[in-house]
Order: C-alpha cells, then sequence, then structure tokens
C-alpha cells in the first residue's frame, strides 16, 4: 500500500476534515465543507469499525497502536498497562486485540492528551477495565459538557460519568510506573486549551499528542482555546524536551518519529504564519489570502492529507 493511502486508511481523525471537502484546494466555508464530506464524524467512526491496528514496538516496554484516531502509546510492565489516548470506542474489539498481543498485563492507567473524539472517546470501554484516567483538567471540562467544533459544524455529546478523568493536573504531574519516570506537563492553549506532553524519561520517548502532526497540516481547533502561536510555542517546548535520539510519537501521522521531522514541523508553522500575517496585516481579506496561496512552499509535503492548503491558511489566518 502507497504511503498516501495507508495515511488515509489509518491516519484519519477527527481533527480532519475530508479531502473532497477541499478539492483542488478550494476553500469551502465550514457548512459547506461539512456537508460536501457527507458528515465527517460519522465516516470516522464508520471506518474505525473495521481499520486494523498496527502495532510498533518500541524502546523500554512501550509500543503504538496505530489505526483508532491518535496515535496510542502504551507502557506495558509489572505495574500494568499504561495507556496515553484511547481511540475511539468503535475500534474496541481491534483494540483489545492489540493490547492482548503486548502481553497479559491489566490495563492500570489511561492518560488523555487532549480531550478531541478521537483521543478520548475510547475512554467510553477502557474504563470498565478498571485504570485511573488522568487528564488536564480543561480535558475533563470538555468532555464533561456538549462541545461544539465550529469548524466540523459539529456537536459532540459529553462522555458518560464513568468515563470522564477523575485524576486531573493543572500543570505538572510525575508518575513512576513499570520502572519508568513518566512526566506530564500542559502546554497551554495549543491545538485546544487541554493538550499535554508524556515523556517516558527512562527510555527517551516522547507523545506530543495533536501538538505535532508528523509531515502533514495539523488542525487547529479555535472552538476550545487553540491558537496558531500556542501551536508553535508547542513545537519549540517540544524541541526543547528532545534530542536527536529521542523517539516522538506524534498524535497524527507517521507514528514513530524523530526531533528533525519535528523540527520541520515547527519551521512549516512559523513560515506559513508569517506568509499569512504578512498579507492579513496589508488588509487582504481571506479569500484573497488562500487565493494568493501563502503556503504554497510548504503545500508539496504538508498538504497531501485531509487538511489542504486552504482550510490552514483559513485556521492560520484566525490567530494572527
Amino acid at each position: 500500500m502507497a504511503h498516501g493511502q495507508k495515511m488515509s486508511r489509518r491516519g484519519f481523525c477527527l481533527c480532519c476534515l475530508s479531502a473532497p471537502a477541499l478539492a483542488a484546494g478550494t476553500w469551502l466555508t465550514p457548512r459547506q465543507a461539512y456537508a460536501e464530506a457527507l458528515g465527517i464524524v460519522e465516516q470516522i467512526k464508520s471506518a474505525a469499525v473495521t481499520t486494523p491496528i498496527t502495532i510498533h514496538r518500541l524502546r523500554g516496554d512501550i509500543a503504538v497502536l496505530e489505526g483508532s484516531g491518535g496515535n496510542v502509546a502504551v507502557l506495558s510492565g509489572p505495574d500494568g498497562k499504561v495507556l496515553i489516548d484511547a481511540g475511539i470506542a468503535v475500534s474496541r474489539p481491534q483494540v483489545a486485540t492489540a493490547l492482548a498481543a503486548l502481553g497479559p498485563e491489566p490495563v492500570t492507567h489511561l492518560i488523555n492528551t487532549h480531550w478531541h473524539f478521537d483521543h478520548a472517546n475510547g475512554n467510553e470501554w477502557l474504563h470498565e477495565l478498571g485504570p485511573k484516567i488522568l487528564a488536564h483538567e480543561n480535558t475533563r471540562k470538555h468532555l464533561l459538557t456538549m462541545q461544539r467544533v465550529d469548524d466540523w459544524s459539529y456537536d459532540f455529546q459529553p462522555l458518560s460519568a464513568d468515563a470522564l478523568p477523575t485524576d486531573l493536573f493543572a500543570d505538572e504531574r510525575t508518575l513512576s510506573l513499570n520502572n519508568t519516570t513518566i512526566a506530564l506537563k500542559y502546554y497551554g492553549p495549543a491545538h485546544t486549551d487541554s493538550d499535554i506532553s508524556v515523556y517516558f524519561k527512562e527510555p527517551d520517548v516522547l507523545h506530543t499528542g495533536d501538538t505535532f502532526w508528523n509531515g502533514i497540516y495539523p488542525f487547529i481547533d479555535y472552538s476550545t482555546g487553540g491558537s496558531i502561536d500556542g501551536s508553535i510555542r508547542a513545537a519549540d517546548a517540544d524541541l526543547a524536551m528532545t534530542t536527536d535520539k529521542t523517539i516522538i510519537i506524534p498524535g497524527h501521522g507517521p507514528p514513530v518519529s524523530n526531533r528533525a521531522e519535528l523540527q520541520a514541523f515547527r519551521d512549516m508553522l512559523v513560515g506559513a504564519r508569517a506568509s499569512v500575517a504578512a498579507l492579513k496585516s496589508s488588509g487582504h481579506s481571506l479569500d484573497a489570502i488562500i487565493a494568493a496561496k501563502p503556503t504554497a512552499a510548504f503545500d508539496g509535503k504538508w498538504g497531501k492529507f485531509v487538511i489542504g492548503s486552504a482550510l490552514f491558511t483559513k485556521l492560520v489566518y484566525e490567530g494572527v
């Protein structure tokens, strides 16, 4: 299977609009894009029912599960399995099979990197296994009530009470599990206002959540506090936490990455912001800026997934 095909199948996620909605790089209003996509959230749920899970084994008893929404990390050991993100609930059979393939340890801890459906919806079944569910306090806030995401034209219903995170923090938290130090740190507003990083110290593995999209344009959720400037600050924070030896797990895109790919992502964000901001400060309208193709230097690499240049330009425009 070609790389692009694999990405469209396994990397398909809630934080994206469909490629048909952005055909030929043209801009559609959120409602038009949603109509064109024929109900993107339902498409994602439907695809997740049958999408297989691919296991990527890293070092330090850490693995990544690819195929249910965002990339899910699993640390296994005598203290049980520690999951970073939960994927989508309808993937339960495939995820359960993958977890069993990693070993007999029970799931004892679940950490949500942020509130989005493709990272936290799996809480609905994983909570039945009895894990402690940890997250930033804003993640619980968003999961507790209905959330309207305007760019998806969709209202997300709250999680059930048992599926909500109960172990919350505001800035930092450190865990010691499976002979591994796990550092959780809040980014501040970035992809959303609920994003955290998860760093496994001894094996030197970082899960960035959706503050890093590997090789593809990211979604920025302004509906729940995201920003382009915060996204750049988060990328800087990720770079500061890593070296060339660090294995980096992005929220989306190929799930085993490195600092060079993270640096390229950060440079793309900075370059796109500068180009869009220059046009906006000169008084150009959104339509005129999109027509000027300010991200043209990046589109060949970053715009080949479901967020095309027009939508990404609009997202940057909103924040400058």
